[in-house]
């Protein structure tokens, strides 16, 4: 399991979250808390969103903790929304092009969690990609997929409802091949103006996610960045969040694709 970060609100220099506080991100590549993996080595990486439209990227295959370069970039970095990742690798080698966040025109995406045999499925849900979007796809994460598939959905017009199409599609591909549905989500997206972030589970407790007034705006994490748990509120499994000029705004998340199915199953009533 990976750790992330992602801030949107009043210019923060990107430090603020990855490399100053106590429990930063890059001390969490190192010790993470609330994680089944406490190392996460991986690799890691930054998209910041400045006077451009696209996000910048930076992102390496060396541990966070080790590379000096991060530290220097995000003293001098300066954002009003930033998505921040250090990598425990699940699918996929450990090199470049497989480290989080993965951009795609204006868009960012990052993610923690995995695709239960995604191994399985990777060629089955590959094909589904149309052809631009399979050519953009330059890593072998199930993470990249799922943001490929979500972009397919919709994800410039809906972004909500593309993100659970691109899912629903993972669960009905895995019970199409007789797979026991098992997606543990928890991400963050953004269009350089709205941060997106999903914390979903078809099983057990979707990996965690916690939210925090920071600045002059608002920030996601995988565990707090400090001790002091009255600042920090966890968001709730099966759970979409939203971060745009009016604040912060927590709604239900399913695919419905298990109900769908356990509806399906049940014996009628004599």
């Amino acid at each position: 399991m990976c750790r992330w970060a992602a801030y949107r609100g009043e210019p923060l220099f990107l430090e603020d979250i990855v490399s100053a506080p106590a429990h930063s991100l890059v001390a969490q590549s190192l010790s993470a808390t609330l994680a089944k993996t406490p190392t996460n080595g991986d690799g890691f990486g930054i998209a910041w969103y400045g006077d451009r439209d696209e996000p910048g990227l930076y992102r390496d295959v060396m541990p966070a903790w080790a590379d000096c370069n991060l530290k220097s970039l995000a003293r001098q970095i300066r954002s009003t929304l930033f998505l921040a990742h250090v990598r425990a690798a699940t699918y996929g080698a450990t090199r470049r092009d497989n480290c989080h966040p993965f951009a795609h025109g204006r868009w960012s995406f990052m993610h923690n969690g995995q695709i239960g045999q995604y191994d399985r499925m990777r060629r089955a849900l590959e094909s589904l990609l149309p052809d631009e979007l399979y050519a953009a796809r330059r890593g072998t994460t199930d993470s990249e997929l799922i943001f490929m598939l979500a972009l397919h959905f919709g994800l410039d017009a809906m972004p909500m409802t593309a993100l659970r199409e691109a899912l629903a599609l993972v669960e009905r591909q895995a019970l199409h091949m007789g797979i026991t549905p098992d997606v543990r989500f928890t991400a963050a997206f953004s269009d350089g103006d709205t941060l997106y972030g999903v914390r979903y589970a078809t099983g057990a407790s979707a990996p965690t996610l916690y939210a925090s007034r920071m600045g002059g705006g608002y920030c996601l994490v995988s565990e707090p960045l400090d001790e002091d748990e009255r600042i920090w509120g966890e968001i709730p499994d099966g759970s979409a969040v939203v971060l745009s000029d009016d604040g912060i705004k927590i709604t239900p998340f399913s695919t419905g694709v298990l109900t769908e199915t356990s509806e399906d199953l049940k014996v009628p009533a004599e």
